[in-house]
This record gives structure tokens, sequence and C-alpha cells, in this order.
């Protein structure tokens, strides 16, 4: 998932439960195994030092953040007599909210998992303390510092040690491979084609997909963008086209959506409309591929 996407569902959850603690509560109650593949292979390691290694490896696949400030999303750093686990991403105070999340899962997952088994020492965040701080502290039951120089966890090096629940050598291969291929399809977004992809997908429901505001998004001027996704055989309006299909296909297949809502979904005001493209797209309505996937 695109880090603004990550973002705006978070706020919008945030805003719509009327809960400024939502990060916390999110990160305390969601396991991580239910995020993404990289949940997977980290339960299935060896050790957790081993499912730490992976988290980095396979970061991109959980929420995709280009902003660190080395090349890995989280670092063990030794100071002193002390070992931490910091989070790099750059610019945290934007968005605390994955701090929050990301921080409360690492402890409760651990507490799930290993019981009493040793993980933080203490907690410091770059954010200032904010009104609901009761919840960290029951959360995190430790030590917790605001206003410092770096988002990390504290911990007993004796955590990386630990074996996990889930070990399974076939079954870690299994989801290697499976994650390395994910990884190999996200590198296109690399390309002007792929970063277009990724500004057009949280705006096919609203009726703002122009290409001037997607030139004004990358910086660009519209023939500027033209002339970058002619040389890379493509255009704008082919991009919006296959990405409409792609995505109906998807929701089509998942079986939760009806015709009109996935038709609203891809930027399609008119049901009508959105028929004769999936027909022109696929040689059969949307309905009829429905009642197919079913068969």
């Amino acid at each position: 998932m695109p880090f603004r996407v990550f973002k705006a569902l978070m706020q919008t959850a945030k805003a719509l439960c009327n809960d400024p603690a939502f990060g916390l509560h999110f990160g305390e109650q969601s396991h991580f195994a239910d995020i993404s593949i990289v949940g997977l292979i980290c339960q299935s390691a060896q050790t957790m030092g081993e499912a730490f290694d992976q988290l980095n490896r396979y970061a991109k696949l959980a929420i995709d953040i280009d902003a660190t400030v080395g090349g890995n999303r989280f670092e063990l750093k030794r100071i002193g007599d002390d070992l931490w686990l910091e989070d790099q991403r750059r610019a945290p105070n934007d968005f605390p909210e994955l701090t929050e999340s990301t921080f409360a899962r690492f402890i409760c997952e651990t507490a799930r998992h290993f019981g009493s088994a040793p993980f933080a020492r203490c907690v410091h965040f770059t954010h200032a303390e904010p009104d609901y701080r009761a919840d960290y502290d029951r959360i995190m039951q430790v030590p917790i510092s605001f206003g410092c120089d770096k988002n990390a966890i504290c911990i007993h090096e004796s955590w990386l040690a630990i074996r996990t629940n889930n070990e399974n050598k076939y079954v870690f291969g299994i989801f290697c491979e499976r994650a390395d291929a994910l990884l190999a399809r996200l590198r296109p977004t690399e390309t002007m084609t792929g970063r277009v992809q990724s500004l057009l997908v949280p705006l096919l429901h609203t009726e703002h997909v122009g290409m001037d505001l997607i030139a004004a998004k990358l910086g660009l001027s519209r023939i500027s963008l033209y002339r970058q996704l002619k040389r890379e055989g493509t255009s704008f309006g082919m991009i919006l086209d296959d990405l409409r299909h792609e995505l109906a296909l998807q929701y089509l297949g998942g079986k939760q959506t009806s015709v009109n809502e996935v038709a609203y979904l891809v930027g399609f005001s008119d049901p009508a409309a959105f028929s004769r493209a999936f027909k022109r797209w696929t040689g059969v309505s949307p309905s009829l591929s429905i009642k197919d996937d079913q068969h």
C-alpha cells in the first residue's frame, strides 16, 4: 500500500471512530501476521532476530515507505550498554499515528506470543506528549519519553534469540519466494508509469483524475509528463484505462461489491458506461463476469 494511502486511511479511521488514540489501539489489537505476506514470513522465521531481518527485507510489501534516514526502515543501534530498535522513517512527526501503531504492535505481539519474555526496557518518541498519555502507559507498560531525538525502543538483547512459535523452514521458503516476486512487481513504480498509477489509485473514485492534476502532483508540466510517458511507450489515457480494468477485475473477483459499486470505485458515474468499458476490456458484461466466477 502506498504510504499516502495508508496515511489517509489511518487518519480517516481516527476521525470516524472519534478516537485520538486510534493509532495506539490499532497497533495493540492488530496482528502482524494479518499485515501482508511480511507478517507470515516473520512468523515462520526461526528466531525473532531473523524475523526482524525479514521485516526490513520485505517492508515495502506492507507499507511502501521510501523516506528513511538509512537503507532500512528499522535499525538496531548500540548506544553505550543499550541496544535500541530505531524507526528511521523521515519526518515521523508528520504522521505520529504510524509510529504509535508500529511500536504498540511490536510490544503487544511479543507479549501475546511470548508471555513474560523480556522485550522493551523503555520507549522514546520524537513527537510531543499527547492528551491520551494514559493509553501509552497501559499498552506499553515501560517508561516512555516524548520529544526525544529518535523514535526507538530500548530492547533486551535476548529478544533477538527467542525462537518463534511457528518456525517452519519449508513454509518460510515458499513465502519468501512469493515475497520476492511481489517485490519485483513493485519495482516498476520507480518508472513514471508506476508513479502515475500510484497517484491515480486513491483518486479513481473522484472526478479529479485529470492529467493536469497528476502532472502538478509530480512537479511536472503536462507536456513534460506526456513526453516521459511516451518514452515509456504509454500515455496518461492508456494508464488510466488499464488501471480501471485491473481494479475492476479485482473488485468483482472479490465478490464483495456490486457492479454499480465497482463502477463508482473505478471512476464511472454512469454504470452503463462502466459496463460498456468492461465489455471492451473483457468481451463480457461485468454481471456475467461475476456469474462465471461463481460457477
